[in-house]
This record gives structure tokens, sequence and C-alpha cells, in this order.
């Protein structure tokens, strides 16, 4: 089947896209995300989709990376579709498929290709999830070719104006099966995501959870006591989400060694040794 080229040029003002007739009006963000800047990360991802170009955020778990894109689809007024990654997803999944309907077979558009006729956000969360045969079909969008070829349907359909690519993981899981190619990565602006610094993590804490200072820093003081623990075997420390976790249940009233127990260290481990040495680390510090 011959390839058809369909060049998608769309005018976008604010919201004034119809994505009801796009379906995807659900997809805006309509309430700013609370969001606190680490460092230059705004200004590198709104610099990059001025210049239609795709974005890699790399760091560990719970660190902000996708509350950053929330906030980043929020400022640029654009849908955001968000998909999860793992090692089922298909070509398929992303691009769409047919499925039948009656008794005829529907074309279906999957989000990547919805993304990119609209003019919104893509954003693959834990891309090295994906199988590598699923990945390989973002690397036109992810060029300054900006396209996206169908072969089951014969079209190749270049971005509109506003789409951007977007993609993340955590480098400190990759391994020789689960890494990004580099034919894959340096298609990218990258920006590296780390944990804020303490001060910055407590104001955060207290913002998400509405916990006093006092309770923030203590939470925040565990986490970078089991960040140290990485080299004793620990995959990964506290994040700050599991410190909201846990403020958020003693908020709600937990007691705050039972809180950081459920909240922070079973998810951190099933070993009995570290979950006893970081109980002995919430002794100390509440």
């Amino acid at each position: 089947m011959p390839i058809i080229l369909i060049k998608l040029n769309i005018t976008i003002e604010g919201e004034h896209l119809d994505t009801k007739e796009k379906g995807l009006e659900e997809y805006f963000i309509r309430d700013e995300p609370y969001y606190e800047s680490q460092s230059n990360e705004i200004l590198l991802a709104t610099t990059a989709y001025l210049n239609k170009l795709p974005l890699l955020l790399k760091g560990p778990t719970g660190c902000g990376k996708t509350r950053f894109m929330q906030w980043l689809a929020w400022k640029l007024k654009r849908p955001l579709i968000t998909v999860s990654c793992h090692d089922d997803l298909s070509t398929s999944d992303l691009v769409g498929r047919y499925l039948i309907k009656g008794n005829e077979a529907v074309w279906v558009d999957g989000p990547l290709t919805m993304a990119v006729k609209a003019g919104a956000i893509c954003y693959l969360d834990e891309v090295v999830e994906a199988r590598k045969d699923t990945t390989v079909v973002i690397h036109p969008l992810a060029d300054d070719r900006r396209e996206l070829p169908i072969e089951k349907l014969g079209r190749l359909f270049v971005a509109a104006d506003s789409f951007m690519l977007a993609v993340s993981y955590n480098p400190g899981y990759q391994s020789v099966l689960k890494d990004l190619k580099p034919s894959t990565r340096q298609r990218f602006v990258s920006i590296s995501f780390d944990y804020p610094s303490p001060e910055l993590e407590r104001t955060i804490v207290q913002q998400e959870a509405g916990v006093d200072e006092i309770l923030a820093g203590q939470l925040v003081k565990l986490a970078t006591m089991t960040r140290g623990l990485k080299e004793s075997g620990l995959p990964e420390g506290a994040s700050t989400r599991l410190l909201i976790h846990a403020a958020i249940l003693f908020n709600s009233g937990i007691d705050i060694t039972m809180a950081c127990r459920a909240g922070i260290l079973e998810s951190l481990t099933d070993d009995e040794d570290m979950l006893a040495a970081m109980g002995e680390m919430v002794a100390s510090v509440f």
C-alpha cells in the first residue's frame, strides 16, 4: 500500500483548539499543579517546546518528573496524554488498531496518534520498560521530520506544530536489557532530575501533605538517611512521594512510626534486616 503524506496544520491559540471534536478535552489540565522548580528545567523545557524539540527526563522514582510534565502542560495550555510504559506495550497500543464494531473494522487512534494529530503533549513514562520494537516508532517523531508512519493505514502523519514528545526513565534501574539505545536518546533534549534540596523538599512535603515544618523536616532527614543505604543493598532511598504519603497518613491520625513503616519503609524493601535497620532510623529521628 502506498504511503500517503498528511500534514496537520492546526492553528493553536491557547485553548481554542476544538478538543471536543478530537476527544481531548479531558486531557487539558485546568488548575495549576503545585510544582517547585529545582534548577533550570522550566527554561530548558519551554525552550525545547518552542523549537519543536523532544524532551527526555531522567531521574529517580518519585522525584517530580511526572508532576513537572503536568505543570508544563498547564503552562503551555496543551493537553497532556500520558502513557505508562510496560513490557507488553506494543506499537499498536501507541499508534492505534482496527477494532470490530458491528459488521465492520473501524480504525481507532492510539494515544501517540491522537497527540500528533491534535498538537498535544505525549508523555511516555518509564519508556525503557516498553519493548524495543515499540520504542522505534517514536524515532521519526523525535527528529526534525516529526513524522508518524502508520503502515496499517498507509499514511504518514506530520505532527502539528504544537505537538511535543516527552519521555522519562530512571537511570538507577537501567541494565543492559533496560536502557535507552544511543539511537533513541541522542534525539532528545535531556534534563536530569534529582531529589530536591532538604529545604525545598521540606517545603514540598509541607505544601502537599499539610503538615508543619518540624514534621516535614524530620521526614526529610529520614529520607536522607535511607538514601545513604544504596551502597548497603537498598536499590533506592525514600522518594519525596513516599514522604508525602507518610505525612498524609500521620495527618489523618496514624501514629508517626506506623505511618513511616507503611508509607515509606515497606515500600522500599521486603528484606527484614534492612527494614529493621531503617526502623532504628525512624526511632532515632522521631
